[in-house]
């Protein structure tokens, strides 16, 4: 058989894979098959089932505005301790593992709590457990800053974490199991017909989960596509083949759209009757920059003698705090007034077809209408279009354009 170098593979199991110690015993076998055919594994797990939010819930009885540094010296426990019972489950198994906390593991962050980015990953100790044999299960969605203070990665941290270690260790593939069994064309909870996708490119996947596929983190797509890890997405549950995110896609794809995104997730702001005229713009974004506000679309009318409207969108969630920054911005320059609609939803058409092909937003724009469905605002990108439209309409919208594309052939 000669000197086969082990392949190094990093495995991610989300919070749903790993609820309860029923669920931990499976993933303890799956990552024992993978052992057992030669490789090395590292595998890094989420906080067990709802364990984050009932650790935020616990923090906000305790204290209204818990400080954000001990937030995430708490929300760090959860994969404390799943990463831990893990490790015991394949030691029963007579497997040799070891848990490490992200600090341990050497993944080093900045200082923003509750959303540090990873600055690098030190793979010293990861490396030399793996040379003594060991499976090496890291907690995700964690890390430590250059003061030793613990810091939390923010939504889709756990899979961020994979890539980077992924990237790090040199590994052949980062593999994220989850509760689903991979990417498709559309939402199946929305359209039962959708259809798995076997492969899809980076800047695909890119747009597909920026603009609400909740499969995997556009922060872990964006560095799979940086330093070329493949990505596959599988389902913990089963072993039917998942999805592969890499850079070699095949070209007769080119022509067709790929997926159908949507996301409940939006809120739009209007500023009515803005004086149109330089550093307007710069005076409404920029406190809203400061106060973390991240904006996603924003259209400005054109003016009429030199008075515009100005409107952006920002997550639901982020609705109030930036109503609270943009009111009194508004007085100050002179608009007229400040409104807001909470009831939105976003629906997007992404496939790299679109750069060089015409017709993809009237057929888009066709199908809509058909269905009695007023756009309030367009984006785009060179491979994407996406409506924003009234949230109750989302599911037919979805559909609808399912449909017009044909994705379920």
């Amino acid at each position: 058989m000669g000197f086969k170098k082990m392949a190094l593979i990093v495995q991610k199991y989300g919070g749903s894979s790993v609820a309860d110690a029923g669920k931990i015993k499976n993933v303890a076998r799956r990552v024992a098959r993978t052992r057992d055919k030669g490789n090395q594994v590292v595998v890094v797990v989420s906080a067990m089932g709802n364990t984050t939010d009932e650790l935020i819930k616990l923090a906000y009885q305790i204290n209204e505005r818990p400080d954000e540094r001990e937030l995430d010296m708490l929300l760090s426990t959860g994969e404390i301790i799943s990463c831990t019972l893990l490790a015991m489950a394949l030691e029963a198994m007579g497997y040799e593992a070891i848990s490490l906390s992200g600090a341990q593991a050497g993944i080093r962050t900045d200082s923003s709590y509750s959303r540090a980015r990873i600055l690098r990953v030190d793979p010293e100790r990861v490396t030399s457990e793996l040379e003594k044999g060991n499976i090496v299960i890291v907690a995700g969605f964690q890390g430590i800053t250059d003061d030793m203070d613990i810091t939390t990665l923010g939504r889709g941290g756990s899979d961020t974490t994979a890539v980077a270690l992924a990237v790090s260790l040199g590994a052949e593939v980062c593999q994220i199991y989850t509760d689903v069994e991979g990417v498709f064309t559309a939402d199946p909870k929305i359209v039962p017909e959708a259809k798995k996708l076997s492969e899809i490119g980076y800047e695909e996947m890119l747009e597909l989960a920026t603009y609400g596929a909740k499969v995997t983190h556009p922060r872990a797509v964006e560095l799979g596509e940086l330093f070329n890890v493949p990505i596959l997405v599988a389902s913990s549950f089963n072993d039917k083949p998942g999805t592969l995110i890499h850079g070699g896609v095949s070209m007769e794809v080119r022509n067709k759209v790929r997926g159908i995104a949507h996301d409940l997730d939006v809120a739009k702001i209007t500023v009515v009757g803005v004086p149109d005229r330089p550093g307007i713009a710069l005076a409404i974004f920029e406190p809203l920059a400061k106060a973390n506000i991240s904006i996603d679309t924003i259209v400005q009318n054109a003016s009429i003698n030199k008075i515009t409207d100005l409107t952006f969108t920002v997550a639901k969630s982020q609705l109030t705090k930036a109503m609270e920054v943009v009111k009194p911005i508004a007085q100050s320059i002179g608009a007229r007034e400040c409104v807001s609609d909470s009831k939105l939803g976003k629906v997007s058409i992404i496939g790299t077809g679109m750069q060089n092909t015409p017709g993809y937003a009237a057929r888009m724009f066709g199908a809509l209408s058909e269905k009695g469905i007023n756009i309030e605002l367009i984006t785009t990108s060179e491979i994407r279009i996406t409506c924003i439209i009234d949230e109750a309409k989302v599911k037919d919208a979805v559909q609808a354009l399912h449909r017009a594309f044909e994705l379920e052939k």
